[in-house]
């Protein structure tokens, strides 16, 4: 996870930012906030979160779901992004970073777009799924812990309409995915390593990865 692009030099990466969509104050001052705390890291990526709000204006999004929120950069900036009768689901396990996703959201006046649901990621996805919600959502990014990606994806795909789009950030973890696995590599390496092989294997979906911050993979449904 990070907040910076890693194959990027800063000085070009904030030039191109400033010949993008203005960030909102809301959104800069969370991110000034959260690059402060000793997990910054772990937030999206400015221009990651600025292709997701482009995409999800092309898809005309009304139904935003949420893998992993953290303190809440990409929530806010979709759901500033979304017209006003969007709503967006938004799964996360931390009351600590999640307090300051809602107070980042009250502050840039969307918070009543969003329905939080704090509990592990998969029984919220089955929880959706088994009420009837398949095929309802136009757009989910997956930005979560990353041994259960498989599963996040499997989930999402039977969530996310067809011709909607599945994101997953952090497909790189900073080149590692591209060597060997090392003794003692955590599961993680593995596990997407596989991942990433099997896309162009699945006949569910068109994948294209993008070297955005840490590696953005976008899933079209067929």
């Amino acid at each position: 996870m990070t907040t910076t692009a890693t194959n990027v030099p800063p000085e070009l990466q904030s030039y191109l930012n400033s010949i993008g969509e203005t960030e909102h104050p809301a959104l800069a001052a969370l991110r000034a906030r959260t690059g402060g705390h000793r997990l910054g890291k772990m937030a999206i990526a400015r221009e990651q979160a600025a292709l997701l709000t482009w995409l999800a204006r092309l898809l005309r999004v009304e139904n935003y779901l949420e893998v992993g929120v953290f303190t809440g950069y990409s929530s806010t900036a979709m759901a500033l992004a979304l017209p006003e009768h969007a709503r967006i689901t938004a799964c996360d396990i931390s009351v600590t970073f999640t307090d300051i996703a809602r107070e980042s959201w009250q502050a840039a006046g969307v918070e009543h777009k969003i329905t939080l649901h704090l509990q592990p990621a998969l029984l919220t996805l089955n929880d959706l799924i088994a009420s009837g919600a398949a095929g309802s959502y136009d757009l989910a990014l997956i930005d979560a812990d990353k041994p259960p990606t498989p599963h996040y994806f499997e989930r999402c795909l039977t969530l996310v309409r067809s011709g909607g789009v599945i994101a997953i950030d952090n497909i790189l973890l900073g080149g590692r995915v591209m060597q060997p696995a090392a003794a003692g590599a955590p599961p993680s390496l593995n596990i997407l390593q596989d991942f990433n092989r099997s896309l162009p294997h699945d006949s569910r979906i068109v994948p294209i990865t993008l070297p955005v911050g840490d590696g953005l993979t976008l899933l079209l449904k067929k």
